[in-house]
């Protein structure tokens, strides 16, 4: 590194991209943590009720579809 190059408040050291890059990614590793605390509830509401749901229409759909047999003696 030449003086010019130290003396250049301009330039872009590693250390400052490093450091940015270090704040940038605590913030969207915080904020995923975050979201992911307020998605777990409701991806469980979701699956029950999805399950509730399929159990009422395949009850439903059973009982229209199924056969009756009858057995008689003669």
């Amino acid at each position: 590194m030449t003086a010019d190059q130290a003396d250049d408040p301009d330039r872009i050291t590693r250390e400052d991209l490093d450091s940015t890059l270090r704040s940038v990614v605590g913030e969207v590793e915080q904020q995923a943590a975050e979201g992911t605390r307020r998605f777990l509830p409701v991806a469980i509401g979701v699956g029950v009720g999805l399950l509730v749901a399929a159990y009422f229409l395949g009850r439903r759909v059973g009982a229209t579809r199924s056969t009756v047999v009858e057995i008689r003696r003669i």
